[in-house]
């Protein structure tokens, strides 16, 4: 069993900044990419960030200059900083890591945690 448990979102004003946080927890064996996504009310789903094990970072264009990615692969945990927000960064945070398991190689999902931007 594997779990990924999310915390840091809020409310903050334009131009402020929040502190996501990602831990993964249970029967890991390796965690490969590690990420965030978001999703806006009336939205898909959409890729803001991801940082592979190796140290390699991919940022969504909308987010970049911004938001920064980093992990802490002792303790299995991924951050999201995001500065200068935007009131479209207003959206449902979800954590997401390609983890190999004792049991299995896939993709779990954080239960999302919730940002808004008030402008």
């Amino acid at each position: 069993q594997v779990q990924l448990v999310e915390s840091g979102g809020g409310l903050v004003q334009a131009g402020g900044s929040l502190r996501l946080s990602c831990a993964a927890s249970g029967s890991i064996v390796s965690i490969n990419a590690m990420g965030w996504y978001r999703q806006a009310p009336g939205k898909q789903r959409e890729l803001v960030a991801t940082g592979t094990s190796g140290g390699s970072t991919n940022y969504a264009d909308s987010v970049k200059g911004r938001f920064t990615i980093s992990r802490d692969n002792a303790k299995n945990t991924v951050y999201l900083q995001m500065n200068s927000l935007k009131p479209e960064d207003t959206a449902v945070y979800y954590c997401n890591a390609n983890i190999r398991s004792i049991f299995v190689l896939r993709d779990y999902w954080g239960q999302g945690t919730q940002v808004t931007v008030s402008s």
